[in-house]
């Protein structure tokens, strides 16, 4: 049984982990020729506040780019 954990910044929404999970699923069943029911993909969503990037958290490295 295949277990894929993938860790994303949190705030992408239901339906994108949703997607990713269909895609890796996808993914794993072509690559391993294995029942997809035997696929278990685990998303945990990170506040940008606890995800580093060197010295910084994600949050302040995106407010530093302009981004949010």
């Amino acid at each position: 049984m295949p277990n894929v954990e993938i860790s994303i910044r949190a705030g992408r929404g239901d339906q994108v982990a949703r997607d990713l999970i269909s895609s890796v699923t996808t993914a794993v069943v072509e690559t391993l020729k294995v029942p997809s029911n035997t696929v278990r993909v685990i998303v945990t969503e990170v506040p940008a506040t606890h995800w580093g990037i060197g010295e910084m958290t994600l949050a302040e490295k995106m407010a530093e780019d302009g981004l949010t």
